[in-house]
This record gives structure tokens, C-alpha cells and sequence, in this order.
């Protein structure tokens, strides 16, 4: 029996340490820009598996640990994150976070754990696969700039033929796993509009500008970049999240201010969906008689993963789990920073349910009762490890 066909078995040996570990993260929770004690914890933990390199410090706060097998082949990264968000744990379990206002709300530290699991299962055979597997555990995934990028820039990636990562998903059921080549999650744009007008007494509107119909009119008229200006066919979303002016009911504010976020996945739908939001904001706010000063970020760019790697991890998905668990996976409007690893190195990002309502794990990403069901920890490790396994295989050259 290969490597390949034993992970499961490997996995399932060592599974109440890699419930342990997930445990004592999301009790232990950390920031982004702030982990201090998980990566001193996961390269612990790789020096312990007599890794042949253990690099700390990457691109700030990540880790990279480097296992090579019998001889040099291919160079295959394996990726997990480990921040937490500033959300306060409102579950009522064993495990619940320690750290007021800070909890996992995510699945950083399920993703953290399992890939832990699958490198001590590897680097207890590492004489049975050819070739480099790289894994990286990376910080602050959750706040921009991001980690992925500074640890991309900082050499983490460097030499990598391909890089595969999951995501463990409340909102697909637990024993499915979703694959899909292209794009799969959105350039993430945030953008502010500052509104100036004239304020004054609500008895006499005609001696005012009033900033607060400004921003009425530019929420109404930024809608019409995804009905007018954008083919249908493509996919923009734009969102006003707040809205915030005046501080009393019969004044009219000399001044607004909104946020919002822009979500694209092609790049000349991001370009005109930006210069239509500054265009729109900008003179809107001048035919009412006032300004608007628009500042646009842009963030994350979109996830698109290669149609050769997310086919070979498709592969890997059908042999282990049977075709009727392998299913394609709907692109997402939501954003992550992966992509700064695919904009270096062919790859991609997988999908593996994590929903269980009757383990109460049934609510959405960043709500303060999120869990997952803690059986998709096996199969993400199983997952990710015949991949792994099945790319060096056939790139053995």
C-alpha cells in the first residue's frame, strides 16, 4: 500500500493530538500582526519532528518548515494560517477562548492543526516520497496587508514548483470536499468617501448643503456600476457598510462619511468598477453643491487557482474520498490572501466542508458561535497530503 493510500489510516493514529492542538489554539487565540506564542508553539513542534529546516521570523511572524524526502524532486508548499479575529467567543465549550475579545472565529487554528498533523505523519516517512514539501504557517491572513505577501516576499515561496492550501467551511456540509480550477475568490476593495457641505438649521434647508442627501444620492447611484456598468456576465458587488453623520435632529450636517467594500475577480471589472466609485461619488457630490473626497484601497487581489493543480488535487479528492464526495466549488465573493502566493507560484486553494448542525456547527464565518465539526481536520490533511504526494509523483522528472 503507497504513502498515499495510508494517510488516512496515519492521520486517524495521531487524530486526538490534532484535536489537542486546535483546542488549545482556539483557547489561545492571537491577532494578526500580534502571534507571538503560536509560531514559537508550531516550530516547536516542527524541531521536535526533525525537520531539516525550521525557519521562524518569515515575513514577520510566520514559519516555514522544510521535509525532504528520499531524494531531490519537485518543491511543493503546503499552506495554513494561524490569526485569530477581535470577535468575543460566545460558545458555550470546553475549549471556549480565554482571551477576552479574541476568539478563532474562522478556523485558523483547525487549519493550523491538521496541517501539523499531516507533517508529523510525513516526517515519520519521509524516506517514501521524493522531492521537497514545504510548510508554511502564516500570520495574519485575517487584517490587511496580510501575511501571505510579506512572507512570499521574504523567500517563502522561492524554489516552489506548486502550493496547495484549504479552507475548512461551516457552510458546507462535513465529508464533501469542493475543487474548482479559475477563479474561486474576489479581489477584496475597500473605499471611503469624506462629504462636505454646508450645514445649518433643518428650518431653513435652502441656506445649506446638506451632506447627508449627498450621501443618500451617491448609495442610490453607486448601484448602477453593477446594473450599468458592468457587463452582466461579469460579477461586481459594491456595498456602502456605513454611513455615519449629524449629531442632532434638526441640524443639517456640514459633513458625511461612508465606507464600503468592492468585490471583482477580473481585472478590468476592478479597474472600471474603481473609476466609475470615484466618478460617481465625486460628481454627485458637486451637482448638489458640495465634494466628496473619495480615498480607494485597493486590497487582496482575487484567488485564481490553476486549472493543472486544482485538477491534480481533484484527482487526489476522487481516489481518497470517492467521486460522489468531490464536488465543484462556487467562486465566493469573500477574499484572502493566498492569491499573493498564485501571483508567484501555480497552485490551489481547496475547499473542505465543515458543517455539522447537530454539533452546533452551523453558523457563518466571523460570528462569534462559530465552530466547526473537527472530523474535517482528517480529511483536510488527507486531502492536502495526497496532493501533495500525487504532484511529486508525477513531477518527478
Amino acid at each position: 500500500m503507497s504513502l498515499q493510500e495510508q494517510l488516512k489510516e496515519l492521520l486517524q493514529a495521531i487524530e486526538p493530538q490534532i484535536i489537542s492542538w486546535r483546542r488549545h489554539l482556539h483557547q489561545h487565540p492571537e491577532l494578526s500582526f500580534q502571534e507571538e506564542k503560536t509560531p514559537a508553539l508550531i516550530a516547536g513542534i516542527l524541531r521536535e519532528l526533525k525537520f531539516d529546516e525550521v525557519r521562524t521570523g518569515v515575513g514577520g511572524r510566520g514559519v516555514v518548515g522544510v521535509l525532504r524526502g528520499s531524494r531531490p524532486g519537485a518543491v511543493v508548499a503546503l499552506r495554513a494560517d494561524f490569526d485569530a479575529l477581535p470577535i468575543q467567543d460566545q460558545k458555550e465549550v470546553e475549549y471556549k477562548s480565554t482571551v477576552p475579545g479574541v476568539m478563532h472565529a474562522c478556523g485558523h487554528d483547525a487549519h493550523t492543526s491538521q496541517l501539523l498533523g499531516l507533517a508529523s505523519v510525513l516526517a515519520s516517512r519521509r524516506e517514501e516520497f521524493v522531492g521537497e514539501i514545504r510548510f508554511l504557517f502564516q500570520h495574519a491572513e485575517e487584517e490587511s496587508p496580510g501575511g501571505a505577501i510579506q512572507m512570499a516576499e521574504d523567500g517563502a515561496v522561492d524554489g516552489v514548483d506548486a502550493i496547495f492550501g484549504v479552507h475548512l467551511w461551516s457552510m458546507l456540509p462535513v465529508g464533501k470536499v469542493f475543487i474548482s480550477g479559475g477563479p474561486i475568490m474576489a479581489n477584496t476593495d475597500d473605499f471611503v468617501f469624506e462629504i462636505k457641505g454646508r450645514g445649518g438649521h433643518g428650518a431653513v434647508p435652502e441656506e445649506t448643503i446638506d451632506s447627508i442627501v449627498i450621501g443618500s444620492q451617491i448609495v442610490g447611484n453607486l448601484q448602477t456600476i453593477a446594473s450599468r456598468n458592468i457587463s452582466p456576465l461579469a460579477s461586481v458587488v459594491v456595498t456602502v457598510g456605513t454611513f455615519n453623520g449629524g449629531d442632532n435632529n434638526n441640524i443639517i450636517a456640514d459633513s458625511c462619511r461612508l465606507t464600503g467594500t468592492v468585490r471583482t475577480f477580473l481585472p478590468d471589472v476592478r479597474d472600471r468598477a474603481e473609476q466609475r466609485l470615484i466618478e460617481i461619488g465625486e460628481g454627485t457630490a458637486a451637482m448638489l453643491g458640495g465634494s466628496a473626497n473619495v480615498l480607494y484601497e485597493r486590497g487582496y487581489p482575487a484567488v485564481i487557482n490553476s486549472e493543472k493543480e486544482a485538477s491534480i488535487a481533484r484527482e487526489a479528492a476522487i481516489a481518497a474520498f470517492g467521486e460522489e464526495r468531490v464536488e465543484p466549488m462556487k467562486p465566493l465573493m469573500g477574499g484572502e490572501d493566498f492569491s499573493y502566493y498564485l501571483e508567484k507560484v501555480p497552485g490551489a486553494y481547496l475547499f473542505v466542508g465543515a458543517g455539522n448542525p447537530d454539533k452546533l456547527a452551523k453558523y457563518p464565518h466571523h460570528h462569534p458561535r462559530f465552530d466547526i465539526d473537527e472530523d474535517s481536520m482528517l480529511i483536510a490533511g488527507e486531502l492536502l497530503g495526497r496532493t501533495a504526494l500525487r504532484y511529486l509523483e508525477q513531477h518527478q522528472g
